[in-house]
């Protein structure tokens, strides 16, 4: 089938929610939104801390905001993103608040504001430890309540429209490729189909998938933590986004820095996601701890515990080594009670499952695979090298992060830049029409139990690959083998992808094969130690001089 929608949003985080309220709201157009499961099920939902913006005049300013957010990027930030996102996240917080997100406010009605680690002042807007949830909430429901919009879920975007489809050749020096929209994986439906020899039994269910032609198409798929063995992402972040841009010629960058959160609750039995513990919480007054109550973050920079995300995660991993501990602790046991149980509901309700009373026990932590700060590249605009194309959110590298993402940065990230993209492609989308010579979807496979299995083991590989040779530390050795590791799940990949019927599982594994392996070569070429790369060939970093 083919559908025509104005705008086409993939992916239903706060960056794609905010830009189709923003569009809807001009009706210059019909508005969809892709959405991969759930329309409640985001990385978004998953962010505990807040959102960075300058609230409190008296002692709060734009300048320190910038230069906390350089200083976290190594200073190799696009300085025009950075003062770009500061300077606008008031109003942006100010839209999120009148489409229904309800920040803590204290007695006197003025926002309650946390302090997070590389912040010089209190600043993080937030809702008791589940922030990401609260606004994830508030644009479920003024999305469902918008009739502009309408949400396609369960849908899977499986590649999105260029020249190449027409039969075009498309390079990455190609000056003019162009989006027309996105090939989309439809719920399965019952089959009417004879039985397929080695597949599936007639009455099985079957997908199919749809051409959806748009004016203007806007990726908003969110992050890749599920190559990784752990994560504090959902299963769902596979990178779907940044693999799909870049196998239409679309321009990645800086796919080397992953920061990995150096506090997630250690428990095996949850990788993905594993459960955060929030950088909120050592603002509160958390101390890192060996098991045996030493500390030791005095060694490795004099911010302790609220050093940046890159510091603290290395200096976890090397603690973790040295003493052979497969986690180290979080201590908030000296703050009243009380109010550790007032700022923090949901983490003392994990814990508590768990065994673990948080104001009198040590709370077990280790690092894990958190956030891209690299991805598809774009302008102050969200705007990617491929026209007609944008992207927001986690999936996109705005310059903003540099480095290292800043703690709390990222949801205000994504807020400024739909509003920026809402802007421009308003003005844009009238010069644009439909192309209605897009080709359907070749899909003539079929898919057995065998090939699932297959698929399956496929992603634990890539997962292993990821965690042992391209993770916090990293060497050219681990790298190359990493290398060629994935080349070879790679070539197998693509062979089986393009004999078998489309499927979720076959794509997600194509699309974090294709991820991994931009992690990897980024990192081989980076030959130095910078922000949260780190290599043991080029080791200069503040810590070791």
């Amino acid at each position: 089938m083919v559908y025509k929608y104005d705008f086409l949003v993939i992916g239903a985080g706060v960056a794609g929610m905010s830009y189709a309220l923003k569009v809807a709201k001009a009706k210059k157009g019909s508005v969809c939104i892709i959405c991969k499961t759930s329309l409640d099920e985001a990385n978004t939902s998953f962010a505990q801390g807040g959102v960075a913006s300058v609230t409190n005049m008296e002692v709060d300013n734009f300048d320190k905001h910038i230069e906390d957010t350089m200083i976290a990027g190594d200073y190799i930030n696009d300085r025009q993103a950075v003062e770009q996102v500061v300077r606008q996240a008031p109003a942006q917080i100010k839209e999120l608040v009148k489409w229904g997100v309800q920040f803590d406010r204290g007695e006197d009605g003025k926002f309650d504001l946390h302090r997070e680690g590389g912040h010089s002042e209190f600043r993080i807007l937030h809702h008791a430890d589940d922030t990401g949830a609260e606004i994830q909430r508030g644009l479920m429901e003024a999305v469902r309540a918008c009739p502009d919009i309408t949400v396609k879920e369960n849908h899977f975007a499986v590649e999105i429209i260029t020249q190449h489809h027409l039969g075009v050749r498309v390079t990455r020096r190609s000056p003019h490729i162009q989006c027309y929209g996105a090939y989309v994986l439809a719920p399965p439906t019952a089959s009417d189909s004879s039985s397929v020899p080695g597949g599936l039994p007639a009455g099985a269910v079957s997908a199919r998938v749809d051409t959806y032609l748009a004016k203007v198409t806007v990726m908003c798929t969110g992050g890749c933590g599920a190559v990784y063995l752990t994560t504090s992402n959902p299963v769902i972040a596979t990178g779907d986004g940044i693999a799909m841009v870049y196998r239409a010629k679309g321009t990645v960058q800086d796919m080397e820095f992953v920061q990995f959160h150096p506090t997630v609750l250690h428990n095996p039995k949850e990788t993905h996601p594993a459960y955060l513990i929030t950088e909120a919480m050592r603002g509160y007054g958390g101390i890192l701890k060996l098991p045996n109550g030493e500390e030791f973050m005095q060694k490795y920079d004099e911010r302790l515990s609220l050093a940046p995300r890159d510091i603290v995660a290395r200096a976890i991993d090397k603690e973790m080594k040295i003493h052979g501990l497969d986690h180290v602790c979080l201590d908030v046991t000296h703050k009243d009670p009380d109010e550790t149980r007032h700022h923090f509901p949901n983490i003392y309700q994990k814990c508590l499952s768990m065994g673990i009373d948080i104001t009198t026990d040590y709370i077990p932590v280790r690092p894990a695979a958190h956030y891209m700060c690299g991805g598809i590249k774009v302008d102050l605009n969200g705007q990617t090298s491929i026209e007609r194309l944008y992207a927001l959110g986690e999936c996109s590298c705005t310059g903003l992060h540099g480095g290292n993402r800043l703690a709390s940065n990222s949801l205000i990230e994504a807020v400024v830049y739909a509003d920026t993209a809402a802007r421009d492609s308003l003005q844009h989308v009238d010069l644009y029409d439909f192309n209605d010579k897009v080709p359907e979807w070749n899909d003539e496979g079929t898919m057995t139990n065998e090939e699932k299995v297959l698929i399956t083991q496929s992603v634990r590989e890539v997962n292993q690959i990821m965690a042992n040779y391209v993770g916090i530390v990293r060497s050219d050795l681990r790298l190359h083998r990493a290398w060629d590791r994935l080349d070879m799940l790679y070539e197998e990949t693509e062979r089986l992808f393009k004999r078998v019927k489309a499927s979720r599982d076959i794509c997600e594994l194509r699309n974090m094969i294709n991820v991994g392996y931009l992690i990897t070569r980024f990192a081989l070429e980076r030959k130095e130690s910078r922000g949260l790369h780190f290599t043991t060939d080029y080791p200069v970093h503040a810590y070791d001089k």
